[in-house]
């Protein structure tokens, strides 16, 4: 049963690459450039997602596709992304591929903002293919606290506009560990599945566990959202753009992001991680902060 793992150097898709091989599950990994694969020890495939071509020759011999795309800067309409993950729907049914998994985000909804509408748009042309599918909403990544997507002053402390609004962070090798019980046992077929952490922290308890991890004070700084809006269109962002994000941040503020399930333990056998506990494993990014894409 060969898997195709598409974003595969990403923050799900490294844990999941190491995974499959632990388990002896025959894979591939799809990506952009033979340097980037270099260090997953595993059979790689050079493609893109814009390159139709390239997707084609990926998928051959393909049973079931991972579907997750590269990680990139949120985007108006997040046109690109649909148009990416429509080009690999449709090559896999070309293909003969018989399933896809895919990982979407919570709260995915027609007419949802940014990338709730777009996930949401992508599902519905995955159910409408023919082909047997999964889908995975996971809640926000613990990752974006180190990786840069997270939102931090020059200084290091925790910036947002999510008032005291509870999140349900997830660990992204959490997410991994689920795709790989779905992948190898074939779970899940037609159904989703949102994934989340064990607890919903708000952003000043994300703070006060951060200063535990570095050794100093990490504050929350909250705004106003119509205040973010406000400095999204003044580095030049569409008006339309700023104010989903103000509505996203205030949809947080009010509790949209607070849910938590137990569906992590139920597929893997194990609980959710911690904020803590992941930092605990990550403290070595943490002897320097903030990290050096804060800066």
């Amino acid at each position: 049963m060969m898997i195709l793992v598409t974003g595969a150097t990403g923050s799900i898709g490294r844990p999941l690459v190491r995974r499959l091989r632990q388990q002896n599950q025959p894979f591939r990994a799809l990506v952009r450039t033979p340097e980037r694969g270099r260090d997953l020890d595993c059979e790689v495939v050079v493609g893109d997602f814009d390159d139709p071509a390239s997707i084609e020759t990926a998928l051959a011999g393909i049973e079931q596709v991972f579907l997750c795309s590269p990680g990139a800067e949120p985007t108006p309409g997040q046109q690109p992304m649909i148009a990416q993950q429509t080009t690999v729907i449709d090559a896999a049914v070309r293909a003969g591929v018989r399933r896809i998994v895919k990982i979407s985000v919570l709260g995915a909804r027609p007419g949802g903002l940014l990338a709730e509408g777009a996930h949401a748009e992508i599902e519905a042309r995955l159910e409408a293919s023919g082909l047997d599918w999964t889908i995975v909403r996971p809640s926000g990544f613990m990752q974006n606290f180190l990786t840069g997507a997270g939102a931090f002053t020059s200084g290091g402390d925790l910036i947002g506009a999510y008032g005291q609004g509870r999140v349900s962070y997830i660990d992204c090798v959490d997410i991994a560990a689920c795709a790989a019980v779905l992948l190898g046992d074939d779970l899940g077929n037609r159904q989703r599945f949102v994934l989340t952490g064990p607890e919903a922290l708000t952003h000043t308890e994300i703070a006060d566990t951060l200063s535990e991890a570095v050794g100093r004070t990490i504050s929350y700084i909250d705004r106003p959202p119509a205040e973010f809006a406000d400095n999204l269109t003044a580095q030049g962002l569409p008006a339309s753009f700023a104010a989903d994000v103000a509505s996203l941040y205030e949809g947080v503020a009010n509790g949209s992001a607070a849910e938590i399930t137990s569906v992590v333990g139920d597929l893997t056998g194990r609980s959710a991680t911690t904020f803590a506990d992941f930092l605990a494993r990550e403290r070595e990014l943490l002897r320097q902060w903030p990290p050096q894409h804060y800066r």
